[in-house]
Parts: structure tokens; sequence; C-alpha cells
């Protein structure tokens, strides 16, 4: 510790008196600098070093109390004593007044005296420094964390707060200081908006730490509000009194807006914003308890929109995103505010009526939607038509839970669907079984491939002016050991839907060329193969690199392979498909539209795409006889021949039906008038006889 002293007196003795007893026998721990002047004085402390000051208020340039005032302007941090004679004491008690440590009459001036006084002023000097920098310490860590740190008396007034509490109340330290805490700290219940407990009060009464309700609410100065959470505890003497309290908040407002934009997107759908599957089966779960206890009913409608692939291979993915919100927004629209609409993946909506009184109820409802749905949808200039498919299940007689109801209106919609679009139907027990078929045929799907139960059948098809066969169509069956020979209309819907269908296209084409090279190796005349490719497998990035390496491997020159595609496979990205189909039309393949009529397609398309072969849905065919269709027909065969496509009629069973098209001079048939489609062996022999195979002439 310093204990250097400035003496600034004027009088030798009085100098003298004070050096002497500063300077006692033994070793004293003060060291005396004598100056006479207070210019001296000042001119000493500005170099530093001293410890206190023994000032005499009169001297030779300073007089009263200007020396005092003088010198604690230049020295604000050193303590100084004042030396005054007996009739100066009300002037010394003045500088007290002003900031002197204390004041020492010259006449009583003592080792003792002196000693003491110097060293209590200067041990509290110590003290009082290092009160302070605990003090700056402490305000500048309180003032660097984060968080808002407010302070109260035992009654409840403020006596301090750091900066983010000035920030987040609005109020100054200064200006809160004595203040009631209530009035500077407002905070409300967020669900309630009434005021919440004063947690300041609470920890004071229970003299323990507490916090505030998990969704509290602080209301600033200016009227501004932030979520908080906080922490309050009682503050204690040293003697274990409470003497106040502290709470360290801070605002939370983003991270409860975060945590609540987390909790959304886990319960619901990113495009439509409706509830998903998650949050719908708690709804469920929520009014079957109400119903149970309440003696009523709920409906679960399970919607799904018909044809709503053929909108996405046609317009594309980003259309039929904009559709389903569109869709939403209808559905949301026509039920109660107590119903849930939930997307339940895809184009598949899920509709929870919370309470109806009876069946009929669900009906009207069902109704309503449907008639909402078939209103146009208006996206950009287009005005996209719509229709649904609708099951409903009644709780409890179709079930008593959220999975029970929802697997039972999906059955009752696949019924409403298979009778006809825009319709609904009611959950029946027996749909149970046909639900449990589809999923048994969409497991045993999963193994067929696998199990080689695929097998491929071709027709042929027929030059309608020679009778001669110009190529197969290769079809696949599925020969599946429990239940025989399975067309491809039972199966094919069903491997397109669960995703299977891309492998079986590869086994088809594989297996397709594999076989017009073993008929080639054989002798046989060398044709053209038909193979029907999916839209999944056309836009699989590796489709072009698969058709090279199967051609490749089988030693089969592209010329003699024919790819048939509907109009949605092109119409579906016709950007993507316009550069695989050109590749592969470059590389010598041919590529046929199938079942023309049919789609949307028209003449750009047909124009754009290097199609060389119309094939004419059988469904045209058909109707040959039926009038007008006639004249439709013909103008379809027309706009072929217009273009330079080959045209190619689908179907053909009757004699009259080959009348017809050789009139309109169409350039093949193919269907069950010339021949079904047969195994390879037995096409193998249609193609040895080396005449033409079938009598064309009609009449």
């Amino acid at each position: 510790m310093n204990h250097n002293v400035l003496l600034i007196e004027d009088d030798p003795a009085v100098a003298r008196v004070i050096q002497n007893a500063l300077a006692g026998p033994g070793d004293s721990p003060f060291i005396v600098e004598w100056v006479k002047r207070l210019s001296d004085g000042l001119e000493r402390m500005s170099g530093g070093g001293i410890a206190a000051v023994l000032l005499d208020l009169a001297l030779p340039d300073s007089q009263g109390l200007n020396t005092f005032g003088t010198l604690s302007l230049a020295a604000p941090g050193v303590p100084i004593l004042v030396l005054v004679g007996l009739g100066d004491e009300d002037t010394a008690k003045e500088a007290v007044e002003r900031g002197a440590q204390d004041y020492l009459l010259k006449i009583r001036l003592d080792r003792y005296s002196l000693t003491r006084a110097l060293h209590s002023v200067i041990v509290r000097k110590a003290a009082e420094d290092a009160l302070f920098l605990e003090k700056e310490r402490a305000q500048v860590t309180l003032n660097s964390i984060g968080d808002g740190v407010i302070s109260t008396d035992i009654s409840g007034n403020i006596t301090y707060l750091n900066q983010v509490a000035e920030r987040m109340t609005g109020w100054s330290g200064e200006e809160a200081s004595g203040r009631p805490f209530a009035e500077v700290f407002q905070i409300i219940e967020g669900v309630t908006r009434e005021p919440a407990r004063n947690p300041m009060q609470s920890a004071v009464e229970q003299d323990q730490a507490v916090g505030l309700t998990s969704n509290c609410i602080l209301i600033r100065r200016d009227g501004c509000e932030s979520a908080i959470e906080d922490s309050t505890a009682p503050i204690h003497s040293r003697t274990g009194q409470v003497i106040g309290a502290v709470i360290v908040f801070r605002d939370v407002s983003e991270a409860r807006a975060m945590r609540l934009k987390m909790t959304h997107l886990a319960q619901h759908d990113f495009l439509t914003d409706l509830p998903n599957r998650l949050l719908l089966n708690d709804r469920i779960t929520q009014a079957i308890s109400l119903s149970r206890r309440h003696g009523t009913h709920l409906a679960v409608l399970f919607l799904d929109l018909d044809g709503f692939k053929h909108i996405n291979d046609s317009l594309g993915h980003e259309i039929g995103d904009k559709v389903l919100q569109l869709v939403a927004q209808r559905l949301v629209a026509g039920v109660r505010t107590s119903d849930t609409v939930s997307r339940h993946g895809g184009d598949e909506f899920v509709i929870l009526l919370s309470e109806v009184d009876k069946a009929g109820d669900a009906a009207i409802s069902a109704k309503k939607i449907l008639a909402a749905l078939a209103r146009p949808h208006a996206i950009s200039e287009l005005k996209v038509h719509l229709s649904a498919s609708i099951g409903i299940s009644i709780y409890p007689q179709d079930g008593h839970d959220s999975d029970t109801l929802i697997k039972n209106a999906d059955a009752a919609m696949y019924l409403a669907k298979k009778k006809g679009t825009n319709n609904y139907h009611f959950f029946k027990q027996n749909m149970n079984v046909r639900a449990v078929e589809r999923q048994s045929l969409e497991s045993r799907l999963g193994r067929a491939l696998e199990r080689r139960e695929f097998l491929l059948h071709y027709q042929p098809k027929v030059d309608l002016e020679t009778g001669a066969i110009t190529g197969a169509e290769a079809l696949i069956r599925w020969m599946d050991p429990d239940r025989g020979l399975i067309p491809p209309a039972q199966f094919v819907p069903c491997a397109e839907d669960c995703g299977v269908i891309v492998p079986i296209g590869r086994w088809v084409l594989q297996e397709a060329c594999r076989q017009a090279r073993a008929w080639m190796d054989a002798g046989l005349r060398p044709m053209p193969v038909a193979v029907n490719i999916s839209a999944l497998e056309l836009r699989a990035k590796d489709f072009l690199e698969c058709v090279c390496g199967i051609l490749r491997e089988n030693r089969l020159e592209p010329r003699y392979l024919e790819l048939e595609l509907t109009e949605r496979v092109l119409i579906r990205d016709d950007e993507s498909s316009n550069f695989v189909l050109h590749a592969l039309k470059a590389m010598g393949a041919q590529l046929a539209l199938d079942d023309f009529g049919t789609g949307n397609a028209n003449l750009s398309y047909l124009r754009r795409f290097p199609i060389d072969t119309l094939k004419i849905d059988q469904s045209f065919v058909h109707k040959i006889g039926a009038g007008t269709d006639d004249a439709f027909l013909g103008a379809m065969m027309n706009v072929g021949k217009n273009l330079k496509k080959r045209v190619v009629a689908e179907g053909v069973e009757e004699r009259a039906q080959l009348a017809f098209l050789q009139t309109e001079q169409c350039n093949e048939g193919q269907g069950y008038y010339f021949s079904p489609a047969v195994d390879a062996e037995h096409f193998a022999r249609l193609l040895g006889t080396g005449k033409p195979n079938f009598e064309i002439r009609a009449g």
C-alpha cells in the first residue's frame, strides 16, 4: 500500500512538528514530502504517487476554501486532511462538506492522531477504490451478457437495471430507480392476456428462486411486446436476511416463434398447409373421445381426385401443385371451422366431420364438396376441370379408431371411383375384402419379377393391303402361381402406383429384344417388335442408356425396335421427352403414338416429336358404323396421312371394321380379327408360313 504523504504548509514550525510526529521512533510507514506553496503542491501532485495530502488552507499563494477547491480539482482521487487553527474550524468543516476527508487542529498534532488519521483515510480510500473496481467489473459483466438484469430492495422498488433490461423495458436505470418493480416490468400471460404474478414478490415471500410461466409476455414502456423467460432469486444480507430480489430475463420471441414454426411444419403439409396425417390422427382421436362421451357420430371422408395423374403428365408438376393448393382452399371453405381438412398424400385428402347427426349429413357434405371441386380452377390462362371420388366411413359403426375409419373410407372411395367419377360411396363391410386383395396384389407384384412369373405374348400387326405381318406388339402377362394368368389391365395400374413399373418395363424391353433376335437367328423374317413405355420409364435418367445397352446386348439393330408411348407420356415434360425421343430416332429406333385420339395432343405435338406411327385407339374402331363417329375416325386417319405418318388401327374384330379401314386407306390393323396375342412359339409359326398370313379382303 502507498504511504507517501504530501504536506503543504508554509509554517516551518508546524511542518517540523508533523515531520517529527510521522518520523517518530520505530519504522514509520509514512514518507512525508513538504512544500510551502500551493503551486508547488500542485506541481508535485501532477507527478503522482501521493496517497494523502495534509493541507493548510492559509498559504502564501492561496487562502481559505479556494485552496481546498483548487487542490481537490487537481487531485480528485486523493484524500485531503485539512490543517487549521482554533479560529478556523468553521472553514475546515465547510471544506469537509465539500469533500475533505477530515480536519486537524494544528495545536493538537501528535504522532497518534496524525498516524491514525492518515492510516484511516488511506485504508478507506483503498477500500473505496477496490469496491469501485469491483462495481465497475460487475457493471461491465452485467452489460456484456445478453440477458436483462433488474434488482429491487425488500420493498420491491427498483435499485438497478443493466443495459439489456433498459432496452427491453424502455426505462433507463436513472428513471427506474426507486420505482415499483411492477411499474417498470409489466408482464402478462400470453394466452389470457391477464396480468402475470410478480416474480420478485414471490421470490421474496417464498425466499427461493422462482420462474415465470412458460408463455409470459413483457410489455415495453412504448407498448411493444416480447416473449420472455426468466429466473428470479432473493438477495440475502451477510446475516442471511432477505433484503431484495434479482431477476434475470431474456427475449425468447424468435426462439418461441421458431418452435411454433417447427411444430407447425411437423403437423402440416408443406404444399397446402393443411394438417398432415399426424395432426389428423390426433384430431380424429379427440373427436372420437367427444363422440363417445356425448353419444354422437362423426364422419371421415376420403377424397381422391379423378385423373389427377393426367394433369401432372400433361401440364407438369408445377401446375399440378397449384391445382392441389386450389383444391385445398375449396375444401376448407366447404366445411365448418370445427371440421378438419387434411392432405393425406399426393392427390388424396381426408376430411373429418367432427359431429354429424346421421349418415345423410355426411352425404350432403360430400355432394357440396364435389360441386365445389367441379367448378373450373383458373391457373394463369388455364382453366382446369376436376372431379373427385369420395369414400365415407361413420363412427362408431365403421370403426372405433382413427386408422380403421381412414382405411374404411379409403376402401369406400375405391368403390366410388370404380362406379364412375364425381361420385361418393359409403363404406360397407365387404369392401375390406377388396382392400385386402389390392394389398395382396401389390405385395405379390414386388416378388413376381424376382420369381420370373412374367411372360410376353405377341400380337401381330398386319398390312391391310397385303395381309402380311409387319410387326409384333409385345404384351406382358403375369402367370401368378395361385391365380393363374392375370391380364395387364388388372396389374399394370397397380404396378405404376406402387413404383415397380420401371423394373418390370425394363424386363419387357429386354425380353422383347431377346425374342426378336431369337426369331432372326431361327431364319424367320426380320420385323420390328413394339414395346409400350410408361411415363415413369421415359423419365428415368438412364432410360436412353438402358435402351442402347439392351440393343447392344441382343445384337439387335435399332430399326427392329418400336417404342409405343401414349399422348399423356409425351405431353408430360415435353422438353425432356423431346430430347430423349430425338436421340432414339437418331439411333434408328421407331416411335409410335399409342391410343391416338383419347388424349389432349394437338398437331403441334405431332409435328414436334419424331413420331413414325399413329395407333388409333380401339374405342373408335369399335364404333365403326355408328354414324358420326365414322367421319371422325376418317378425319383422324387423314391427319396421319397428311403428316406422313403410318396409321395403325387397333381392336379390329369384324369384317365390317376391316372394310371401312381399307376404304379409308389405313395402313395397318391389329386385333382379334387377325389374331389375339399369342406366345412366342405360336407367333413364330405365324411368321413361318412364307405367304400372306390373313385373308384381308372383306366381302
